[in-house]
Formats: C-alpha cells, structure tokens, sequence
C-alpha cells in the first residue's frame, strides 16, 4: 500500500499547540458545554494553568504519571491540558473500574497522583497504602456547576455522590483551581516525551500500558481535521459533540480534531443517555458525532426520535466496531446522511477514515491517514498477501513509540520490524480494494467487541482462573445485534469443587473487572480444546458458538 508518511510537519508540536493558537484566536468562543454551563477558550485556559500550577506546588514533575479515574466531565479536560503543559504523563482509565483494577494500573504505571470521582474515592481508598499512591485528588461531576445548578440536583437527588475523608495528601479539585497559575509550560520534546500512557487488553492476562508521545497524537490529529474534515469543518463556528468517554483514544483523538483544535464548541456529555444526547443535538445545532454502533441503535430505537430536530447533524462517524448495514441503512433512510467508519487502536491511535466528500462503501473501515502506513500479511509469514486476498492489518508511523510499558514479551509480540521499519500488529485481518480503502474481515480471537470496547478474552479469563475452584476458562465473543459480541466463558472446575454455579463466577468477576467486562453467560465442561504444545484453541470454541448461532 502507498505510504503517505513523508511528511513531518507534525514533529514539533505538543498535543496543546492549536489548543493555545485557538485561544489567541477565539478567546471568547465557548471550548465546552457542560450540562448547559459554558467555558470560554480563555476561562478553561485559565483553570488548566491554575491546575497546573497547584499539581506543581504539590510535587508532580515533568515525567511524572497522573491518572484521571473520572467521567466525562470539564474537570477531566481541564486536568488533560493542565498535566500536558506541566510535562507529566496522562494515564486515563475508566471510572467504572474497580479497586483490583485499580491497583494494578497504579502499580505498573508508577503513578503517585490520581483525580478521581468522590463516587469512587472508596476504591481509591483501598490502594492508596499498598500502591503509593501520594496525592488523591476529588471532584464531583457537578464541581464546576454554577451554585444555584448543583443546589438543584441536591434538592431533587440526581447527583451520585460519595463520602470523602480529606486530609493528608487528599484535596478536593476546586481548592487546586485557586492556585496561581502555571508561569511557564514545561520543555517538551513532542518526539521523545510522553504525553499519555492508555491501557488495552494484554495475551498473558494483565493490561498493557500503551506510553504515546506528542507527536504520535498530534500527527493524526493533524490529519483528521486537515484531510478527512477539511473545507466541511467550520473554524470557530462548529459544534461537536463527545458523546464517548474520553479516555478512549478515538474518543479524545476526535475530541481535538473538531473541537479544541479549531475553537469550536464541543458538548460534553458524562453519561451517553439517548434524549439528552438528542436535546443536546437539538438545542446546540451539533453538527458532528462520533458514536458506536451501539449507541446509534439506541438513537434509532428511540421511541421519541421524531420529536427532536436535528436536522443540523450532518457528520456522523462510528468507531469501535464495524458498523452493521442494517443500522447504516436504517440511519440513512431516517436521516438522509450517511455514517462514516473510523478504525484505529490504542497502539498507534487513529488509523483510517471514510472520506466525507462521498458516500461509505458498505463494509469499509476507510482509507488510511496521511501519518500512518499500513500493509496486509500473513500472519504467519509476515510476507505480504496477493491483491484482493485478506490478511493481518499491520501499522507503521514515525510518529508513535514502538512498544509497550515495561513489557517485552509483549512488545516482541506485536511490533515487528519489516524493510527496516516497526510496525504494529493489529490482530485485526482485512481486505483492500482498487481504491486503497480497507475492508474488515474479522478480528483475532483473543479480542472481543463489546459495546466498542476492545476486551482481552485473556484478561477475563486470567480472573476466572484465579478462583479457587477453576482449572481452565476460555473466554470468547457471541455475536450479537445489539452490542456487537457478549462475552461468553466456558470454565472447567476442579474435581472436587461444590456447590459453585455461574452465578458465583459472575460476582467473582463483578468484583475485579469493569462491569463491560464481565462475562453474560457461564458454561461448564470437562476440558477445552488445546493444541498439541498445549495452547488453549479459543477460535475453535468461537467458531462452535457461531454455528450454534446459525442453526438457531
């Protein structure tokens, strides 16, 4: 395939340069709307170089992991931009983790600082002694709410929150917002320092960290707002709305492509409930969305759809998963616009895009960015595969860093070099047409779509393996129309075990992984299918579940 990646004007900028450019520009334009409050470029300016600041006085250094374990929220951008310009290290994780997941990120980031929820201060709680964790920093969703605002969702009980014991190395979020601000942002080097470090899915059963630097961001940034959105995108005037959480890097990738990056507005959604999304489309005149296929199902289902206008909608993409024809179609006889594919990974960030200057192919996931190469192997060879045949999707930019954090086997595993260049392995195979645009075939089998979250079928079965009474789980996706796969495992007990049930397995579960994560269903058998060197055959038990499927 042609590699577009000769470019290197992305090279020298931090994931806040156009951040700040549209702040000269814009200062007044609103960056967010948050439950109805507005932030001015210049004021969300302000209070991330307050936040900045404080984190400074506390101790955080340029280097330094922060985690944030918050909602979609303004605090949580806020705190992006703030720990951005001081050099340190974002490490965003799902607010609806649970302690056990919890303490293992602390411990394998090496974070000391993390902002959390007061809904989930309790979890925090219980790490903070054995983790080392130093600083705790608490925030409610409502926190930057006029008074009169957060008075009302008290009165009528519609703000979750949860009790906090502030002392010693715990402060709430607003106390920091008073600080002096930041007086100078850090020297970075957007090629060789970190700005994030996600986690995804690990084979051996733990999540790996994912470090990313500056330019590996900014460079398909760059490319989305420049190449896919182009002319259709409106500078200062635009409107998008960010409906997925934020520490998804399509999410936050897209998130700056249409909103900071070009002082537009965007409408911040914490939790994706259909009519306020809609009210929020309706009231705001949104042009942009970035959804699953999931999501958009629900909006079609929607028994109030057609009390809404939304007649200013017109970019639609969706990532995390293939969308379904059947809700492309339905979405386009209703609204008369299209749904436009995204793919990309947490290891090289966003890969590829339908274009929007014509109508999506069905079944494509779009053409490649300019900062990333992309080519199809066999997965067993590495060589390449003949035209029209499909194949293992691997990924090359000179922006990303190659590898993951502190994790070898792993990083052997899946970056490969090729005609001198590291590419990424994607575990994704697909097809490409005359056009250059890639088509999804199937996913590897270790992982599951669930709701657009990638799921290590490993990680959950590494939980159930550790129960007392298991011998061996194999973990697999079930298709289904809704949510893309529920997750299904297939246990063997000990011979000796009594009285545990599926249900058991579940609260096991429950209590150690994010509820997306917990398997629907439980089967017990005598074995599972291995090969002759003992490697655990999930695709065979997949492949059985999908035929069960058809006869059904």
């Amino acid at each position: 395939m042609i590699d577009r990646t000769a470019d290197n004007s992305f090279a020298d900028e931090m994931t806040y340069t156009r951040f700040d450019m549209m702040v000269g520009k814009y200062p007044k334009n609103t960056a967010i709307i948050y439950m109805g409050e507005k932030f001015s470029y210049s004021r969300l300016f302000d209070l991330s170089a307050r936040f900045a600041g404080a984190l400074q006085d506390l101790g955080v250094r340029k280097g330094d992991r922060v985690m944030i374990y918050v909602s979609n929220c303004v605090q949580w951008v806020i705190a992006f931009i703030g720990i951005q310009k001081l050099g340190a290290v974002l490490v965003p994780v799902s607010p609806i983790y649970t302690s056990h997941e919890i303490d293992y990120m602390v411990r394998d980031s090496g974070a000391e600082t993390i902002i959390c929820l007061d809904t989930n201060f309790c979890y925090v709680r219980e790490v903070m002694e054995k983790t080392g964790l130093k600083r705790v920093i608490v925030t409610n969703l409502v926190d930057q709410l006029p008074p009169w605002k957060r008075y009302l969702g008290v009165l009528f009980d519609k703000i979750p929150n949860g009790k906090v014991d502030y002392g010693t190395g715990v402060y709430s979020f607003n106390s920091l917002l008073k600080h002096a601000p930041l007086k100078t942002p850090a020297d970075i080097d957007p090629m060789k320092d970190l700005s994030y470090l996600l986690y995804t899915g690990g084979t051996t059963g733990f999540p790996k960290g994912v470090p990313g630097n500056h330019s590996g961001m900014t460079s398909y940034v760059n490319d989305v707002t420049n190449d896919v959105a182009g002319s259709r995108l409106f500078e200062g005037r635009d409107v998008y709305i960010a409906v997925n959480p934020l520490f998804h890097i399509m999410a936050l990738g897209l998130f700056m492509s249409i909103g900071l990056n070009k002082g537009n507005a965007t409408v911040l959604m914490p939790v994706p409930q259909v009519d306020a999304i809609l009210e929020s489309i309706q009231r705001f005149g949104v042009r942009w969305i970035l959804g699953v296929p999931a999501l958009y199902r629900m909006i079609l289902d929607n028994d109030r759809l057609d009390h809404y206008k939304l007649d200013s909608l017109l970019y639609c993409f969706c990532g995390g998963d293939v969308l379904p024809v059947e809700i492309y179609n339905r979405w386009e006889a209703h609204f008369n616009i299209p749904i436009y594919q995204v793919y990309g990974s947490t290891e090289v960030g966003h890969v590829c895009y339908s274009r929007i200057d014509k109508k999506p192919k069905p079944g494509t996931i779009g053409l490649p960015l300019r900062s990333r190469e992309c080519i199809i192997v066999n997965p067993a060879t590495l060589e390449p595969v003949s035209a029209g045949e499909s194949g293992e999707l691997l990924v090359y930019s000179p922006y990303t860093i190659k590898g993951y954090w502190n994790k070898l086997d792993e990083t052997e595993r899946t970056c490969v070099t090729i005609g001198g260049k590291v590419f990424c392995r994607m575990g994704d195979f697909v097809s490409v047409d005359d056009d250059g645009e890639l088509y999804y075939v199937e996913r590897s089998a270790d992982l599951i779509k669930h709701k657009g979250y990638r799921i290590s079928a490993s990680e959950v079965e590494a939980i159930l393996q550790d129960h007392p009474t298991v011998i061996g789980a194999c973990v697999v996706g079930v298709p289904d129309a809704r949510v893309g796969e529920r997750i299904k495992a297939i246990v063997v007990l000990k011979e000796d075990a009594r009285g545990v049930g599926g249900s058991d397995l579940i609260k096991w579960c429950r209590e150690r992984l994010a509820s997306y994560k917990v398997p629907a269903y439980i089967e017990f058998r005598d074995m599972l299918p291995k090969s002759k060197v003992g490697k655990l055959l999930r695709r065979e038990i997949r492949d059985e579940e999908r035929r069960r499927i058809s006869k059904d």
